[in-house]
């Protein structure tokens, strides 16, 4: 589901006014937006603008002012295995796999939580279905798949949760121009199932064109919002981050 928010009705995630302070420095300065039910939406800026802040903030990680409501629940005082346990499932900058253990092993960890053990199976082959590469890879140790192979298991780890929201933070990041072609269809693919999509990602004409809308965030605050479709043709977003 891409450019335009017809049919999107649902909040699914609010962010209020969110502030987020490290060492005394504003990383975000009153951030809000939402994410609507099987959206994907992306936030773009440079580095250093707050995106990252964002999703540790959402998941728990870092303190902050403000507000954050999933399904209309507060998230504030809700510990960060907890909100995994609620349906948010992130996928860290740098992937965080576990290199010492197997692909399978890997993918087993992000079940812990969950009570439907009996559809375990299934979701094990429907992600193999998604990413082919990491069933022939299934028994090999995380530490030694290429990058590429270590994105595809952490975008697969975090399905296994069985979030209805993905964080995903710079995706692409370090990956071949083709790969980073599949990790933007394999966004899609994903989103088509019915799990909406958060996506922090420097590749900002990549995530434009699946976004269905977008936030430009500059030194924690957010300057423009729009439609994917919007932002592509936006001057300012043209001249500031698609080169042109």
């Amino acid at each position: 589901m891409s450019n335009g928010t017809s049919g999107f009705e649902e909040i699914l995630l609010e962010v209020r006014d969110l502030v987020v302070v490290y060492d005394g420095i504003r990383a975000l300065q009153g951030v809000s937006f939402t994410v609507l039910k099987g959206e994907i939406v992306t936030l773009i800026g440079a580095n250093g603008a707050g995106k990252t802040s964002i999703l540790r903030a959402i998941s728990g990680l870092v303190p902050y002012q403000g507000a954050i409501l999933f399904e209309e629940r507060d998230l504030k005082r809700v510990p960060a295995h907890r909100i995994v346990g609620l349906g948010i499932a992130q996928v860290p900058e740098g992937r965080g796999i576990f290199g010492s253990l197997t692909v399978l092993e890997n993918l087993r960890l992000a079940t812990w939580q969950r009570a439907d053990k009996g559809e375990l199976e299934a979701d094990y082959d429907r992600v193999f279905q998604i990413f082919p590469r990491l069933r022939e890879r299934q028994h090999q140790a995380g530490g030694t798949l290429s990058g590429g192979e270590q994105q595809m298991l952490a975008v697969a780890r975090a399905l296994m949760s069985r979030g209805r929201l993905m964080l995903l933070d710079e995706p692409s990041m370090g990956l071949s121009p083709r790969l980073v072609q599949d990790i933007f269809r394999v966004i899609e693919e994903i989103n088509r199932t019915g799990v909406t999509i958060l996506l922090v990602e420097q590749n900002a004409n990549m995530a434009l064109r699946i976004a269905s809308r977008a936030y430009v965030l500059e030194t924690g605050s957010v300057m423009l919002s729009g439609t994917g479709r919007e932002l592509l043709g936006d001057p300012r977003v043209k001249e500031a981050y698609l080169g042109a």
